[in-house]
């Protein structure tokens, strides 16, 4: 039986055909080594912190069966030189204190990378756990600028770029006053922040108000009659989904009729199920692509379905599977799993075809190239293209 990999080749063409080359991992020469008491001939394990209970738990089963399946795909291909890969995932339930133990269980493990990271307030407080160990960090879903330039390498864009994709897609509209509005987490907060600087900054439109909510309340009847007073054409809501959800709804319930965008936390289905039938119409998202909107995909969302047992894809499997297999190329080329030579070999790599594009870290660890798209809620509740913002 073909590997998924391979029907994902023959499908997509000379540019797949450079990615799925890629993960064919066997190293020339000698053999990986083993580091810090590791079994020469062990499986490799690498490390995942994700969600996997709370408000965000969806996203945890996204992340772990994309990294999964790139495991799977390379381990079918021969592993590493002939090394298994394995991984390993911790519930970090998107919680500072809990992600920092949840590290400290990957570390005491054995991982030799770490390929998890959504929520960016859970994640900031574990890179010293794992600089500190020499573990190399590639981030396939916290995008927080306070990220940027402290080892981890960010498959996500960042926030700054996600800001700049939300800025041209509100001058593209010609809108001339914007409201913010943010839950007061890291990742929101430095998005709503961010936006607000640039786009004063570009001058093309008026912030009138900037808001904030307590995301575990339930009635955001204060932060709706702001938005109603500052009367703005449009709304950047720059939170996670499930308040997401609730403040869209009551918006509309208002009467207010503005274009509505959120940020990549609220892009999924379950906001539309929170928000409810009729709520979601004019409410778009500023998103990476995911597997549904890349062409000649779906062999490889077959393969994740196999993987997940029948569930489909959805937000950041595609950059975890990405994630997993930039840290099999940098052990590769590396030609070894001590953490400083593989740090140096990501950071290094230069064209591995992922979901994104090819492969080029700037040197503070993010991608050259952003990759959000603008995207709007689909017949069925899930998030479609809408604009690639190529133009």
């Amino acid at each position: 039986m073909n590997s998924p990999i391979k029907r994902w080749r023959k499908a997509s063409g000379a540019a797949t055909v450079a990615a799925a080359t890629a993960l064919v991992v066997t190293a020339c020469g000698g053999g990986i080594g083993g580091s810090g008491g590791e079994s020469e001939d062990g499986p490799i394990k690498l490390g995942m912190l994700a969600p996997f209970s709370g408000s965000e738990a969806a996203f945890g089963d996204y992340m772990k069966n994309g990294a999964q399946l790139a495991i799977s795909e390379i381990n079918e291909a021969g592993g590493i030189d002939g090394r298994k890969l394995e991984l390993v995932v911790e519930d970090d339930a998107c919680d500072a204190t809990a992600s920092v133990a949840a590290a400290q269980k990957l570390v005491t493990a054995g991982v030799r990378a770490s390929v998890g990271g959504y929520c960016s307030g859970a994640t900031l407080p574990t890179i010293p756990v794992f600089k500190d160990a020499k573990i190399p960090m590639v981030i396939p879903a916290a995008n927080s600028n306070a990220i940027v330039g402290q080892g981890a390498f960010m498959i996500n864009g960042t926030g700054a770029q996600q800001a700049e994709a939300g800025i041209k897609f509100a001058t593209d509209l010609g809108v001339t006053k914007v409201a913010t509005i943010n839950d007061q987490t890291d990742y929101s907060k430095d998005l709503s922040d961010t936006f607000i600087a640039d786009a004063e900054e570009a001058g093309n439109f008026e912030v009138v108000l900037d808001g904030a909510v307590n995301p575990d309340d339930k009635d955001f009847s204060a932060n709706v009659k702001a938005v109603i007073d500052a009367d703005p054409e449009f709304v950047y809501w720059t939170g996670y989904y499930q308040a997401g959800g609730l403040l869209v709804r009551q918006l509309r319930e208002a009467g207010y009729e503005g274009t509505i965008l959120v940020g990549d936390g609220t892009v999924d289905a379950q906001f539309a199920e929170i928000a409810g039938d009729g709520f979601t119409d004019d409410v778009y998202g500023t998103f990476t692509k995911t597997p549904d909107m890349l062409e000649d995909a779906d062999d490889w969302i077959a393969a994740y379905e196999e993987i997940s047992g029948g569930d489909a894809p959805g937000p950041y499997s595609i950059q975890s599977y990405d994630a997993v297999r930039v840290v099999a190329e940098g052990i590769k080329k590396a030609g070894s799993t001590d953490g400083d030579a593989v740090n140096e070999a990501i950071a290094a790599i230069d064209g591995l075809e992922l979901s994104s594009g090819p492969l080029k870290f700037t040197d503070e660890g993010t991608l050259t190239g952003g990759g959000f798209v603008i995207v709007t809620v689909g017949p069925d509740g899930n998030f479609v293209l809408h604009d690639d913002l190529q133009d």
